[in-house]
Parts: C-alpha cells; structure tokens; sequence
C-alpha cells in the first residue's frame, strides 16, 4: 500500500539534504503551470525550505487560458514569482527559420518548452537558485517529456512516483483540489495528456507497479514508447579516452 504522508515526508527530508551538499542557502526556483506536478513539487520544497526560498516562474505564450490556476498556486503557498510572456522568444525564433529550414510539428511543438526551460534557468541564475524538474515517472516512462525543456533540472522530487501517487501526495500536502485533480494537458497541442498517449495514466501506472494490464495493444504501445524513449532517461553517452588522476 502507498502511504503518501511517509513519501511526502521522506521527500521534503531528500530535497533539505540535496541543498545542503548543492546550495546550501539557495533557492528553489520552478516553472509554474498551475497543474498537479509543478503544484506538489513546489508545495513539497516549500515545506523543505520555507516560501521565502522557494521562486516560482509563470510562462504563458501569449494568452493562456488557464493561468489562473498557477496563479492560484503562488498565492496559495505565498511564494515570489515572476510572470515572464515567451510569446516574442517564440515567434522571433520561429521567423528566423522561414526560408531556410521547414520545421516538423513535433520541433514546433517542443521549441516553448525549451524555451521556458531557458527563461528558468536565467531566472535561477539571477536569484542564487537550483532548478527543480517536474517530469514524474509514469510521464519518464513513455517519454512525455521534452528533452532539454521540462525534463531538465537540478534536482527531481518526482521521477519515481506514478501519477496516481502524486494525486495522493498533493492532497496530503492540502493543495486546493483544482490543481491537483485538473486534466493534464502539456498546454502546447490543445490535447490532453491520455488523448496524446492513447491510454489514462491510471492504466499506464498500475502497469508500472504491478506488471499488470488488461489490453495486449496498450501493453505493446506502453512497451513500444518505453523502449524507444529510454535514451531520455540516461546520462549523455560520451567518448572515453586516457585515464584521469585528479581528485
């Protein structure tokens, strides 16, 4: 059985401890998309830290329809955010390939959130932070995650936990129901999530845990995205030469 008060706990003493050996008296410093997972991570770091060390960055692309919700989320757990529009960032990179390169939807798609990547990262740097990733497993799982976007960070308070485990952290963590139970969308294609992966992360996450699923087709697409996708999940393959003799 998942005991989620244990696991919350547990993890806000993780992130104390990393801080200590990595930035002692830094800052956390997070994109906010007002959804379950920057939600609970930036819940779970101001139980960690105190709000006064916790920066939360608010992103849209122009108008977003839902910011609300992120904006719920600061004012909520009383943290300093910056609300920093990507819109201009976006379309000035996206001119400069007109003529010379035709960009595929799926380089379209991830160009915004490697550019919101950068925008934290500048953030951080500016306020004497470290980056927290977001990406939880049940997304590492099947690579629902852009690759130098919201999949950096310095540090990763949920790349072991399931979906269904962190729905169950954030309200132990007494978020407002809206944020944890709101239907994930990436914000990007104006699809959900499931609609994206053709299958709901409850299926996809009792696979995760127990080896057990009930549909062969979905079974071998889970297996298919895992396979093909592992690459995201390990560290930068890197040519090895002569030896080394410092410390």
């Amino acid at each position: 059985m998942f005991d989620a008060l244990k696991v919350k706990n547990d993890c806000v003493q993780w992130i104390r401890n990393f801080f200590e050996e990595n930035g002692k008296g830094c800052n956390a410093v997070l994109g906010i998309s007002g959804g379950k997972d920057s939600s609970v991570v930036a819940a779970l770091c101001v139980e960690a830290l105190g709000k006064e060390r916790v920066i939360g960055v608010l992103m849209p692309c122009g108008e977003q329809s839902d910011i609300s919700y992120s904006r719920l989320l600061v004012e909520h757990l009383g943290i300093k955010s910056y609300e920093i529009n990507i819109k201009d960032a976006v379309d000035g990179v996206l001119s400069q390939f007109e003529g010379k390169i035709e960009l595929s939807t799926q380089a379209k798609v991830n160009l915004s959130p490697r550019i919101r990547m950068s925008v934290v990262y500048a953030v951080s740097q500016c306020c004497n932070g470290r980056v927290a990733n977001t990406c939880n497993l049940s997304e590492d799982w099947v690579g629902y995650s852009t690759r130098y976007g919201d999949a950096a960070g310095d540090f990763s308070p949920l790349c072991n936990l399931t979906v269904q485990e962190i729905l169950e952290i954030g309200t132990v963590l007494g978020l407002p129901e809206e944020l944890v139970k709101k239907v994930p969308s990436d914000g990007l294609c104006g699809k959900t999530d499931e609609d994206n992966l053709g299958f709901t992360y409850a299926v996809l996450d009792r696979y995760i845990r127990t080896g057990e699923i009930d549909d062969e087709a979905t079974k071998q697409r889970i297996d298919r995205l895992h396979k093909m996708n592992l690459f995201k999940l390990k560290m930068m393959p890197g040519f090895i030469y002569g030896e080394t003799k410092a410390d």
